[in-house]
């Protein structure tokens, strides 16, 4: 059976409650649905790294693994430093599938949101 994590990848500061957000957004997910494995992974300055993330989901059985960018674009990180770090994971735990989806940023009802926030303000 195969058992799928979501992984929330986020790019890390030296300031720990930087992080907050991100772990708000683990908790909303694992409120609508408990039975997902839900971790963070950071490109830089916390962890878990993407590659100590990737090894406990791995000791955990985890077969699957979706990768949600927390960037709000599609920058440099995204483009170069993440798909080496999924490759080397991917040599290190070739029983594993792991699919990256787009940054977050650019999905249209974070747009839309972010729009109707804004306005909001007024």
């Amino acid at each position: 059976m195969t058992q799928t994590a979501l992984i929330l990848f986020g790019h890390g500061a030296r300031d720990p409650q930087w992080a907050e957000p991100m772990q708000r957004v683990q908790r909303a997910i694992q409120a609508r649905e408990p039975q997902r494995r839900v971790a963070l992974a950071f490109l830089e300055f916390m962890e878990p790294t993407l590659e100590q993330c990737v090894a406990q989901l791995a000791d955990e059985g985890v077969t699957s693994i979706r990768l949600a960018p927390m960037f709000m674009a599609q920058s440099g990180h995204l483009k170069r430093d993440l798909p080496l770090q999924v490759e080397a994971a991917a040599r290190q735990h070739p029983q594993l599938s792991i699919h990256i989806a787009g940054a977050i940023g650019e999905a249209p009802g974070v747009i839309d949101a972010m729009a109707e926030h804004i306005l909001a303000l007024d």
